[in-house]
């Protein structure tokens, strides 16, 4: 593997950490009336819908991404819903 591939790989893995502040900001404020739900979802479902190709992927990188984005991400969508305020 290159120095590339491998600072590449690292990156695949650290870009969805960045949902982990997020949820525990939601937690915190007990809200989620700041993230629009319609594309919360449809992130999610984005998301959802590449995830067989980085399962299927040769690409290690790829299929990291894939993997742990969907995690992180799933975490962000039950969070959303589950503090969004209903009026």
């Amino acid at each position: 593997m290159t120095l590339i591939e491998k600072i590449g790989l690292v990156a695949s893995v650290c870009l969805p950490l960045w949902n982990i502040p997020l949820i525990m900001n939601i937690v915190r404020r007990k809200s989620s009336a700041d993230l629009s739900l319609v594309w919360v979802t449809g992130v999610w479902v984005c998301s959802l819908l590449m995830l067989p190709s980085g399962i299927v992927s040769k690409d290690i990188l790829w299929k990291m991404f894939s993997v742990v984005n969907i995690t992180l991400f799933t975490g962000v969508m039950i969070v959303a819903f589950k503090y969004r305020k209903r009026p």
